[in-house]
């Protein structure tokens, strides 16, 4: 019999068939048109989810409710007889348009669908087929009914019946259309006329989390609203009510979120427990008025759950054939049977075009499946290169993968293109790179350029500088394996974690190692060597491959604890594979609304390379979400509304994102979790991987408030770069304006290569407890125009880049620097780059300041302690605080 995975159908021709003719049928069948021009997108899908169950399954693994859970590689499969049935509740009477059946192997040559009001009959036939021929079948029909069945009375192949999904189609009896099933409120902005007290918040009643909740002051009338972000037309509102729940309220909803307010539904004799309130009614907002308390507490609601009838009007959500998937024009997939000169032409293409094109709107992914080649990737800006393999090792280059500083003129010497300093904006990563006849690598970067799950064998060194006198300024090593020496040079500070090396020389200002072997020993200021022997807890980024079927997935590495070394280099990493079919596959095109579909139903989000200008929020509220993107995509909001926010839900993963703001002024560019988030995410926290913000320095005006902030609990920073822009166009105090870089409400959040740059007030601002920090980069604006518009607390010079608030009583952050460049009025000073609570429980580890160039002033590294970084001393060191 087939087995239980989409590995079931007989052989990889076979498995590569069923996928392509599975994506051609979704795609023409989301677009076909009825008779009488009804477009069958507006279809609601019914099934899905619903209760389903069979005459018989052929083991544990194949139960009746894998064909109705969305997930195309999951299926029911009957016993190997005559006849064999499988039904799905579709919870309501429901008028029944189209039936899509995706048959596994093993599929019916005769069957018939059926629909009755009772689980066990009558049956009224509505569909009859003697000649079925199995793959995707999409039934146009008319019945109506609360249960669908397929009947099979004749198997076409001596397994028993298989489908891997089984999907109704339809409304309501009366053909309006029927109520759904997601939760519209879950994760959108709540409000309430009070809350109890710090820990009740109004977000706590939409997170989707019935552990908590909102509850109000004890007092008459007290309301709780949600904006949903449109006008919905709202069918069902369950009410889950703690103890003190309402005994008179009523539902009322409205276009404004300050009224007037409509009545759908009144009760004076409210019980409590969980209400689930049929009505009628449409508007943006909902709100709960509460006129008469349950008890002599207040209102308490563990979750408020608002069902809309969307009646399929909504955005189509176009299916991802996971063979063959349309990543767009910017994604060049490059095989082993890929002509050299062919495929060399397109690298030298891309690295001409993006060579100096460091604010360009254009995006590109080089991506190599498994085997070997004869390459030379030189890699500029906007450029991501990688490997499609489940190991590094699956892809070899024979030659190079490098980034030159040989385009930026340093000094005032023509001749002198030295300069490292702007290589930002390009990644290496899953790949194994062997340079010709014993010749050194190099990967002469700055910020936002990860070196990531790669294997450098045979080059006797890696240089991370141009290898001359020039300048280099940052950059990461992570879950990479050199065989050989790395070289840093004038590279001023680095990162490494989880990483093996054959050894390291060199130190400038800041070099930090977390769980890597071959770190030199511990030692600091000169080498300015920090060492930490294990890493905490990471989870390694999300990356796509292709399997051995040649079937696209996305490899979700295993959250790792006290790790040390590469996930993968002593045998396979742990994780789980998620097919590509699982995601909606974004263009630059695709609209906001398309891609929150998407994330209600479950999808996880893929990135092609590009500039997305966005108009609304990106809202991701299912847990262990991930949103992945290629080739540097970018996201602009364009009208002051956040680019991206996260539910405080479990396991979401961000990776591989540039967030670019946008010419209105966004309060936060990127949120995880809302304000108020108070649950526990130790077992399976949200991380973020290769997560950049700029703010300015392109073509248009950037503005936002708050770049990255982040209220939910445990949540991992795994290299960030948060950049208010110093240099480019639109670059001014009063233009590209921003305060905070990041701002941490959380518990126990943990940043692991974390760099911020030029922000106007603190940097970085932490007041959740429990942080901790391995490297932190700082630059203090360069751009201050004298000390009074740059004051912090009434009387303190600057604003310090790192400050942990006077609340705060744990913290700890290891190999941390702050450097001054003050350009536009060197007489400017900074009281000091960091700036804790003295508490026992606050503590940080080899820390530098630098004035750069002798170019102002920081007093003091840490609070009053330190000494001046200034003309006379431009560095100073302090081993640990207190």
């Amino acid at each position: 019999m087939p087995t239980s995975s989409l590995a079931g159908a007989r052989s990889p021709a076979l498995r590569r068939w069923l996928v392509l003719l599975t994506a051609a049928f979704l795609i023409a069948t989301a677009l076909v048109v009825a008779p009488g021009g009804r477009a069958q997108a507006a279809d609601t899908l019914l099934s899905q989810g619903k209760t389903a169950t069979a005459s018989s399954t052929e083991n544990g693994g194949t139960p009746a409710a894998a064909a109705v859970d969305g997930n195309t590689g999951s299926r029911w499969a009957s016993a190997f007889a005559d006849p064999q049935w499988l039904q799905v509740d579709l919870g309501a009477t429901s008028a029944i348009s189209r039936v899509v059946l995706n048959w596994e192997a093993a599929y019916a040559k005769s069957f018939q669908l059926q629909v009755s009001e009772s689980a066990s009959g009558p049956w009224t036939s509505i569909y009859t087929t003697t000649t079925g021929t199995g793959g995707i079948q999409s039934v146009d029909v008319t019945g109506s009914g609360r249960y669908v069945r397929m009947l099979g009375t004749q198997r076409a192949t001596g397994y028993g019946y298989s489908l891997w999904e089984f999907q109704v189609y339809g409304g309501t009896a009366d053909g309006s259309p029927a109520c759904g099933t997601a939760n519209t409120a879950q994760g959108k902005t709540a409000t309430a006329s009070s809350t109890e007290n710090g820990g009740t918040p109004a977000s706590a009643a939409v997170d989707g989390n019935p552990g908590t909740r909102w509850s109000s002051a004890a007092a008459d009338p007290q309301w709780l609203q949600v904006d949903l972000g449109s006008a919905q037309t709202i069918c069902q509102v369950v009410l889950s009510w703690e103890t003190a729940y309402g005994k008179a309220f009523q539902l009322q909803v409205s276009d404004n979120a300050a009224g007037p307010w409509t009545s759908i539904y009144t009760t004076t004799t409210g019980t409590g427990g969980t209400q689930s309130l049929d009505v009628t009614g449409t508007g943006r907002y909902l709100r709960v008025n509460g006129t008469q308390r349950g008890t002599a507490y207040g209102y308490s609601l563990w979750e408020l759950v608002v069902h809309t009838t969307g009646g399929g009007s909504g955005p189509v959500i176009p299916p991802t054939d996971p063979m063959n998937p349309d990543f767009g024009p910017n994604v060049s997939v490059f095989t082993p049977a890929t002509p050299q000169a062919q495929m060399q032409a397109k690298l030298d293409q891309v690295a001409a075009l993006q060579h100096t094109n460091q604010f360009g709107s254009e995006r590109y992914a080089l991506l190599f499946k498994p085997g070997t080649y004869a390459a030379d990737v030189n890699l500029g800006f906007n450029t991501q290169v990688a490997g499609l393999g489940l190991s590094p090792d699956d892809v070899n280059i024979n030659g190079h993968v490098r980034v030159e500083a040989d385009w930026l003129q340093q000094g005032d010497n023509p001749n002198n293109k030295q300069n490292a300093t702007q290589n930002f904006w390009r990644s290496a990563e899953n790949m194994a790179v062997t340079p010709p006849n014993g010749q050194i690598e190099r990967w002469a970067v700055a910020q936002a350029a990860p070196y990531r799950r790669m294997h450098l064998k045979g080059a006797p060194e890696i240089q991370l500088w141009s290898g001359g006198d020039g300048w280099a300024s940052g950059g990461l090593f992570a879950d990479t394996k050199i065989d050989n020496t790395v070289v840093s040079g004038s590279q001023q500070q680095w990162f490494s974690r989880n990483s093996e090396f054959g050894s390291w020389t060199g130190s400038v200002w800041n070099m930090v190692f977390v769980g890597t072997t071959g770190a030199p020993p511990q030692h600091f200021p000169d080498p300015a060597h920090t060492v930490v022997g294990t890493t905490p807890v990471i989870r390694e980024k999300p990356f796509l491959y292709v399997d051995n079927a040649g079937s696209y997935n996305v490899f979700v590495p295993a959250l790792r604890q006290n790790s040390s070394g590469t996930s993968w280099s002593h045998g396979p990493a742990a994780g789980t594979s998620i097919s590509l079919s699982q995601f909606l596959v974004a263009k630059p095109d695709t609209p906001v609304a398309t891609i929150n579909a998407a994330l209600d139903q479950g999808k996880h989000l893929l990135f092609t390379p590009g500039v997305y200008h966005l108009t609304d929020t990106i809202k991701v509220t299912k847990p262990n979400t991930v949103v992945l993107g290629l080739g540097m995509a970018t996201l602009t909001p364009d009208t002051g509304k956040s680019a991206i926010s996260v539910a405080d839900v479990d396991g979401v993963k961000l990776g591989g994102l540039l967030i670019d703001a946008g010419p209105v002024n966004t309060p936060v560019l990127v949120e995880i979790g809302p304000p108020g988030s108070r649950v526990n995410h130790a077992a399976n926290p949200t991380s973020l991987h290769d997560v950049f913000v700029r703010i300015g320095g392109g073509s248009h005006l950037g503005k936002a408030t708050v770049s990255l902030q982040v209220n939910s609990n445990n949540v991992i920073g795994d290299h960030m770069w948060l950049w208010r822009a110093d240099h480019g166009d639109q670059v001014g105090w009063d233009v590209n304006t921003a305060a905070n870089g990041l701002v941490v409400n959380g518990n126990d959040v943990t940043m692991y290569g974390l760099f911020v740059e030029h922000y106007q007030q603190f940097e970085t601002l932490w007041n959740g407890n429990g942080g901790k920090t391995y490297f932190y980069q700082n630059e203090m604006p360069y751009d201050v125009p004298n000390q009074a518009a740059w004051t912090s607390g009434g009387s303190t010079q600057g604003w310090a880049a790192y400050k942990v608030a006077n609340s705060v009583t744990t913290h700890e952050a290891w190999g941390v620097g702050s450097y001054s460049f003050f350009q536009t009025n060197p007489s400017i000073v900074a009281s000091h780059s960091f700036e804790v609570p003295d508490t026992p429980g606050v503590r940080f580890h080899d820390l530098v300041s630098v004035s750069l160039g002798g170019v102002g002033t920081i007093a003091n590294v840490i609070n009053n302690t330190g000494g001046p970084a200034n003309a006379t001393t431009q560095q100073r060191y302090l081993v640990s605080y207190p």
